[in-house]
């Protein structure tokens, strides 16, 4: 029986290779990826069985890259490893799509389970998280994640890479498009935000997690 095939995200070279020395007697660790648009991309040439991957990721964040790997291959499970506690975004996780949510402060095992119940069909999500996003359906962090995910994906890539630092004309250069869509995208977000200047516009994406910092 053959072993299966995980694909690895973080960009943290330290993490990678602890991960993989966690992971690889139980499963054949295919690749690494070191930000989200290497992650969608090599997902898409690979076609893992899982993918781990952290959430703060730089140019596209591992919640962005899900959607987009999700829209090549349903199939493909994704079990975000990361550091952030809020509910939040284990909401946004879940609703693009992953299999489960584990906490890097958390024990080696409770990543190998929630692997294994993602390759069952199965959703795991941290105990210390599940009891919050269960606690208040209605309010807190999906209301919030609503109006996050009420932003097109392309306006989110943009928002993120303007948290970087990146100018208008960088941002086309990277996603293939004009400086003025970049800027049209910026300023219609502002507006679906409630947001009047572009230092609360990149306050707003670090509260989403949207930069590696």
């Amino acid at each position: 029986m053959r072993k299966p095939r995980i694909l690895l995200a973080d960009d943290h070279k330290i993490v990678l290779d602890g991960l993989k020395s966690l992971l690889e007697s139980e499963f054949e660790i295919i690749g690494t990826a070191e930000d989200g648009r290497a992650l969608v991309s090599m997902a898409e040439k690979l076609r893992p069985d899982v993918i781990v991957a952290d959430i703060s990721m730089p140019l596209l964040n591992g919640i962005e890259a899900a959607r987009q790997i999700k829209q090549v291959d349903k199939e493909i499970k994704i079990v975000f490893l990361t550091m952030h506690l809020d509910a939040t975004y284990a909401a946004s996780a879940l609703e693009a799509g992953a299999s489960g949510f584990v906490l890097k402060h958390s024990a080696p095992s409770e990543l190998i389970v929630a692997i294994r119940e993602a390759m069952r069909g199965r959703t795991y999500v941290a105990p210390t998280v599940a009891g919050d996003l269960s606690r208040s359906p209605q309010s807190g962090a999906l209301r919030q994640a609503s109006l996050f995910g009420s932003l097109s994906p392309r306006q989110r890539e943009v928002l993120q890479l303007l948290a970087e630092g990146k100018s208008a004309k960088e941002i086309g250069a990277i996603l293939n498009v004009s400086t003025r869509t970049v800027e049209f995208h910026k300023y219609r977000m502002m507006e679906q935000l409630s947001i009047k200047t572009s230092a609360e516009l990149v306050q707003y994406a670090v509260r989403h997690g949207l930069t590696a910092l």
